[in-house]
């Protein structure tokens, strides 16, 4: 099927030291994607490092420096390493299989070739690679419109770093699994996100609030459960109730619906716990940053009533992890957040 000029077809790198492969291949694959084409791993090493192709198919067996050796190479740059590696090989033993996963690659097409199998081969992983593609852009999105928030209040865009990081810490050691705490890593950036719908005059306001003032300031909570919406995705399900319920008091006393105890949804109550420690250990243009030791007296004296009580004992505990994460995104990387993506934000952190 013809190409228009403006679609953007997936790269793929094809490295095989016999032309008679590659011509193989690039008639098997040539109508459906922008192809590469290299016979050695040295020039395979530098289309792959200067076009970040989709994925790269690999002879084994090539003169000098061999398939092994070249996917080794792609893996340990980090620029590259995420790019999916198929072996294209007559070798069919299971040791040699063994050995190519072993050095990262995703997949093994035995010689000589079937061009259903390549096909089908090649279209599944590319399905996988836009699958993380659109997880990774999901939680830019997500990141950045966490950051818009905060800078609109005068706080800094690693506030959301750091109280995410916080946030999947306390969450593991509260018996999450991992996948799920990576998720509220992820949901809990937009915690503030409603404070967009608040006024500047009041949200930038430099003295106490006046109560008609309050009662606009606690209508975020429910502006950002509107903004994020109800969906189907579990994400942002986490989203809407982190957004909405991040202000709730154990007691009771909370904002907006006064809920209590356990009726307060379990990220909300993590979320809250995170929120405030870094509120309190970080400058703010109103206020000096407090010490670790008074922001955790503030935990305490608040355990069982505007804190879940166990989450602060669990946040005691984690401590150690929690300090690497105050240490690591501390306010003088900020010029690294302007300048790098958000991404690295989603490394491990506790």
């Amino acid at each position: 099927m013809p190409h228009s000029d403006r679609e953007v077809r997936p790269t793929i790198l094809v490295v095989d030291d016999e032309p008679t492969n590659l011509q193989v291949l690039r008639q098997i694959l040539q109508d459906d994607y922008r192809l590469l084409f290299a016979r050695d791993g040295h020039k395979a090493l530098e289309l792959a490092a200067a076009e970040k192709p989709q994925l790269i198919l690999l002879d084994v067996m090539m003169p000098g420096m061999t398939g092994h050796d070249t996917c080794l190479a792609i893996k340990r740059n980090p620029p590259t390493a995420h790019i999916p590696v198929i072996f294209v090989t007559a070798l069919s033993d299971v040791a040699d299989e063994t050995r190519g996963f072993e050095l990262g690659a995703v997949d093994y097409i035995t010689k000589p070739v079937s061009p259903p199998i390549v096909k089908a081969r090649v279209r599944n992983h590319l399905s996988l690679v836009r699958i993380d593609e659109l997880r990774e852009s999901r939680l830019q999105i997500i990141q950045r419109l966490g950051l818009a928030a905060e800078y609109k209040d005068n706080e800094t865009g690693l506030h959301v770093i750091r109280m995410s990081h916080y946030s999947k810490t306390l969450a593991l050691a509260a018996g999450w699994t991992a996948a799920s705490a990576e998720e509220l890593l992820t949901a809990a950036p937009m915690h503030d996100i409603g404070k967009i719908g608040i006024p500047d005059h009041i949200l930038l306001k430099p003295g106490p609030l006046t109560p008609e003032e309050w009662d606009v300031m606690k209508r975020h909570p429910i502006i950002g459960a509107e903004i994020i919406g109800e969906h189907s995705s579990s994400l942002l399900k986490l989203a809407r109730q982190i957004a909405l319920c991040h202000h709730e008091k154990w007691n009771g006393a909370g904002y907006p619906n006064g809920l209590m105890g356990e009726d307060i949804p379990i990220e909300a109550r993590i979320v809250a716990v995170a929120d405030v420690f870094d509120a309190l250990t970080t400058e703010r243009p109103y206020k000096k940053a407090w010490t670790v030791e008074a922001a955790l007296e503030v935990l305490h004296k608040d355990a069982g009533q505007h804190f879940d009580p166990k989450l602060v004992e669990l946040f005691v505990q984690v401590l150690p992890q929690i300090l690497e994460i105050k240490e690591r995104w501390a306010e003088h990387t900020r010029a690294k957040l302007v300048a790098d993506p958000v991404s690295d934000a989603s490394a491990t952190g506790g």
